[in-house]
């Protein structure tokens, strides 16, 4: 039997899991159609999806249509996990790109796309949601055409839109399907039609002639060709990835579903067919049963009741249970005890994986996501997933002292379980920070603490402010005590400026006012003095000091004195230098349909932006800007909420800004509680 491997994706909300169900029941493969509104999808099995109503982990479902065994990676559409939608990419041979009717192409449809492109991946594009009010399917081609680079054309055309949806025109075929009382019948296309489908027909054929060089000579000698060689080139271009198809239909009302099968089924490429794989060191690999052993691990998951589940792609040869296997990432050897295919939220235990399959290993704690595994004797390395840096933070607080304790092993496993997720301990604010791709991604990784039996909250973090100067000040910094037996003496001047450096250190003493074996334990006290300001007792950087002076006793003189005069005399100095504080900046980068700009760029206005500029990519803005990061920190829901979920951001630290005069006071007040509280 064909084997087909296929990722669903597209921007959160087009419908990709209730599509994957209208392909599973079409099939037979379950008995009863389920809606994600009722959380009865059989892609959606976990408590955290129906209860949300999205898709959280990739679903891999299997299907069997046409002598073929079509396996469907249905991917998250939210951006939050992208480990996710780039582990179905990559585990599968094609793709269909789900977009609605309704809205078009959208943030998470371009992202998607550019993923596809840079894997040379073959595509079919979906226009979901044909029967929704507004729902426009020649306002979405003309949108796919404008916005998504490559060569797409219809293949089918509606009949009818919105609530009058009933059917779809095969434009090769000529034919209409039109879906009645749950059962589709095929006839000849509606009188009313014949013109838009001729010219459609037209754009779809000569798109066809293009991939095919003599194809295209037949064509300029005004040759007649037949519909069965259209056909066939057809389907040669959409399975090498030279055309990409685009067809409508209602996953819900199982409009279309039947001929998106057909067009799966014989147009996508099989494992076979995609050709030979590189490593990152030129090896090469044919897909092929005969070939060494060598597969990537896609995704991983911790079941509470499995353990550590590792999804694997076996790109060739044959994993067997018990035999040994590299894994060239790291550098170790596995041997998997037992192995298993894939179906929804089931794993079947079976003898072997071969070339093309979509399996599963458990329990072993050596294997993690883009981890490549392959016969010890000729190893190959495909690289890792090539994954975003996080774009949210929340600060985490054990509950109880038993919380705490368990803490770092649970960090640790779920690490293993999604890399984009990361913590990390801040030194300057003392909170243990959890970063992910968006807020649902780190509530998710709240959740998944607690099935671990850790039980945290989580706040916004504290920000870590720095301080500074902004003219030069000068300070004596004298300490002298004297208590029986030897006293202790130290005398410097310090002189403090600002500076594009993080810290400078200098000493223009002259004539052994000060010893030269001291100047180091006051370039200490100064390191020292340097981590509390004097504006709100924040770190220092940008600052420039020089030991111009000073005295010593020949007796009294000591390190630890000259260390204490040197703080002494940089907070008196500093207290001259006009002080002030300072916020971390970030460079934000915003992309959103066009028609969302005014509104994003009104928003970043009263989040004291400073915006950078736009860039247009077809229906799509990129808006740069320098935010502060404390007017940032709950952007991710702020921009959901004004682009109906269809922006995506990303940021990256920018250095840090003088904080205004008028929101200084707050700021020193609530640093004042804050030390006051310990």
């Amino acid at each position: 039997m064909r084997v087909r491997n296929v990722s669903v994706v597209g921007h959160s909300g087009v419908g990709k899991t209730s599509l994957t169900e209208a392909l599973l029941f079409r099939t037979g493969a379950i008995k009863r159609l389920g809606h994600v509104e009722d959380g009865t999808t059989a892609s959606d099995h976990t408590e955290a999806e129906r209860r949300r109503g999205i898709s959280i982990s990739t679903s891999v479902e299997r299907v069997e249509f046409d002598q073929t065994t079509i396996n469907l990676l249905d991917a998250p559409g939210y951006a939050d996990f992208v480990r996710e939608i780039r582990g179905a990419i990559r585990a599968a041979d094609s793709s269909l790109v789900l977009l609605s009717a309704v809205s078009g192409v959208e943030v998470g449809t371009e992202r998607v796309w550019a993923t596809l492109d840079n894997f040379n991946m073959p595509r079919i594009v979906v226009v979901n949601k044909m029967d929704r009010e507004r729902a426009d399917f020649f306002t979405a081609l003309a949108d796919v055409r404008s916005s998504l680079k490559g060569p797409s054309a219809a293949a089918y055309l509606p009949i009818g839109q919105e609530h009058d949806f009933r059917g779809v025109v095969d434009l090769l075929g000529r034919r209409a399907y039109v879906f009645t009382d749950g059962q589709s019948s095929e006839m000849d296309v509606p009188s009313g039609l014949t013109d838009v489908v001729e010219e459609y027909r037209a754009q779809l054929v000569e798109a066809i002639i293009e991939t095919d060089d003599e194809l295209t000579e037949r064509y300029l000698s005004d040759e007649t060709i037949d519909d069965e060689t259209l056909h066939d080139v057809f389907l040669r271009a959409v399975h090498g990835g030279l055309l990409y198809p685009v067809l409508p239909l209602s996953a819900t009302k199982l409009i279309g579903v039947e001929c998106l099968l057909k067009l799966m089924a014989r147009g996508l490429r099989s494992p076979e067919e995609r050709g030979a794989l590189t490593g990152i060191n030129g090896e090469k690999r044919e897909p092929r049963r005969e070939a060494p052993a060598s597969a990537r691990v896609w995704r991983t998951s911790i079941d509470p009741f499995v353990g550590k589940i590792a999804f694997v792609r076996v790109w060739s040869g044959v994993l067997r249970p018990g035999e040994t296997l590299r894994n060239t990432t790291h550098g170790v050897d596995v041997r998997p005890a037992h192995l298993y295919t894939l179906n929804g939220k089931e794993l079947v235990e079976v003898s072997e994986l071969e070339a093309g399959t979509i399996g599963a290993i458990t329990k072993m704690s050596d294997l993690h996501t883009g981890d490549s595994l392959a016969d010890p004797a000729q190893p190959i390395d495909y690289g890792a997933l090539q994954l975003p840096d996080p774009v949210v933070s929340a600060a985490i607080h054990a509950l109880t002292r038993s919380d705490e304790d368990k803490l770092g092993n649970a960090i640790t496993k779920l690490l293993e379980e999604d890399p984009t997720w990361r913590f990390e301990r801040s030194v300057e604010t003392g909170e243990t920070l959890l970063s992910g791709m968006g807020d649902t991604h780190l509530e998710i990784a709240v959740e998944k603490l607690a099935q671990l039996g850790v039980n945290v909250r989580a706040t916004v973090p504290k920000i870590p402010y720095r301080e500074t100067v902004r003219a030069v000040g000068e300070a004596q910094g004298k300490h002298k005590k004297q208590s029986g037996g030897h006293g202790q003496y130290g005398d410097c001047w310090l002189r403090l400026s600002p500076t594009g450096e993080d810290f400078e250190f200098a000493s223009e003493v002259v004539g052994g006012v000060v010893p030269g074996k001291y100047i180091p334990s006051i370039e200490k006290g100064v390191l020292e003095a340097r981590q509390k300001g004097v504006v709100a007792g924040y770190p220092v950087q940008n600052v420039r000091v020089v030991v111009y002076g000073g005295s010593y006793h020949e007796v009294d003189s000591s390190d630890i004195a000259f260390k204490t005069a040197a703080g002494i005399a940089f907070r008196a100095a500093m207290e001259k230098a006009r002080p002030c504080l300072l916020e971390p900046v970030m460079l934000l980068r915003v992309r959103v349909p066009s028609q969302y700009t005014g509104d994003v760029i009104g928003d970043l206005q009263t989040r004291r932006a400073r915006v950078q500029g736009m860039d247009p990519e077809g229906t799509v803005i990129t808006i740069s800007a320098l935010v502060p990061l404390a007017e940032i920190q709950q952007y991710s829901a702020a921009l959901r909420s004004m682009t109906g979920d269809r922006g995506a951001y990303s940021l990256k630290p920018s250095g840090y800004a003088e904080v205004p005069a008028h929101l200084t006071e707050a700021i020193i007040q609530a640093r004042k509680a804050e030390m006051a509280h310990g």
